[in-house]
């Protein structure tokens, strides 16, 4: 939105704390990434490469500041090159990141069900890798949901803007609500059942 964070590392680091502490069940936090969709190269005026330093360099401050919190590291990139590329960052730096439990794969969410980022996330998960996708709906776990541990999206909190609440609900849409959630993610599923995997669609 702003071209670059405007919440300094430690700020981030005392949010996701008190997510903990006072949410509860925090499996992972991710870390103040980079995306790398041309837009957003747009708005910060930096390159990919610039970019996909900064999010390695963000994770490992992250670590250093709080250990006892459970980030994951994010590979921000564009194309499948430039991923590869992100990997060795990490590799770099010391991080495996066949070693972690899970792996983010960022700047996908708007081209997600295309052929291209198939294949990207194919070839991520040939390496090793436990994947999380970033906003990854239907169309793209249609496709490649075999390579993911876990994915996200909000596909059911804006179809929920658009649609009557549930029967028994109060509010005036199901845009936050547990049960909307619930019944879009089991739907999500059933398209997926010829699908041998173990994925958790995070809502």
């Amino acid at each position: 939105m702003y071209g670059g964070w405007r919440t300094t590392a430690a700020e981030y680091v005392a949010a996701v704390r008190r997510y903990r502490d006072e949410i509860g069940n925090l499996e992972w936090a991710a870390p103040m990434d980079w995306m790398c969709e041309p837009f957003m190269l747009a708005k910060t005026g930096l390159t990919v490469a610039e970019h996909q330093r900064r999010t390695v360099a963000n994770y490992l401050e992250l670590c250093s500041m709080a250990p006892d919190l459970p980030f994951v590291p994010v590979l921000q990139a564009w194309s499948r090159a430039d991923y590869l590329r992100c990997l060795d960052l990490y590799q770099e730096s010391g991080i495996d990141l066949t070693a972690e439990p899970l792996v983010g794969v960022g700047s996908i969410c708007r081209r997600q069900a295309t052929g291209e980022i198939e294949a990207i996330v194919h070839s991520l998960a040939s390496l090793g890798l436990r994947l999380h996708g970033f906003g990854v709906k239907a169309g793209g776990l249609v496709r490649y949901a075999d390579c993911l541990v876990s994915a996200d999206s909000l596909a059911w909190s804006f179809e929920a803007r658009r649609a009557a609440p549930l029967a028994g609900c109060t509010h005036a849409n199901c845009a936050n609500c547990p049960r909307y959630a619930t019944a879009w993610r089991e739907r999500t599923l059933g398209r997926l059942g010829a699908v041998q995997l173990h994925l958790q669609v995070a809502v």
